[in-house]
């Protein structure tokens, strides 16, 4: 879920919804390297001249949904959005001790590494 950083309540009706925003927000996902707010807001997402900067609590792609793969395609995928997946490897799915989560491979832009939701863990 996406908030804006000030939103004091912090649940489903505050969050963005906009399936277009999200899948363009999301796409343009990048670590912050632009010298501004680096250690604070470590990705941001670029929009014309406007910065999106972004914080989260583990990695800012979560895997949401798995889903099924298209008869003589390429087979299953992770969505991490509207419209947004990597194709899903099973075989480089891991685990981090320090926190029991589960993880896989994200796009490189994004980080490299998504958490898996718990619901679908």
């Amino acid at each position: 879920q996406l908030f804006l950083d000030d939103a004091k309540v912090k649940n489903f009706v505050t969050c963005f919804k906009d399936p277009s925003f999200l899948r363009s927000f999301f796409s343009r996902l990048e670590p912050n390297r632009s010298g501004r707010y680096e250690s604070e807001f470590p990705f941001l997402s670029r929009c014309g001249r406007e910065r999106n900067f972004l914080r989260c609590d583990d990695r800012p792609v979560v895997f949401q949904e798995l889903l099924p793969g298209i008869p003589g395609g390429n087979g299953r995928s992770l969505s991490y959005g509207p419209g947004l997946s990597v194709p899903f490897q099973p075989e480089r799915l891991v685990v981090f001790p320090g926190n029991g989560r589960l993880y896989h491979p994200a796009p490189e832009r994004a980080g490299g590494v998504g958490l898996v939701r718990s619901e679908l863990a």
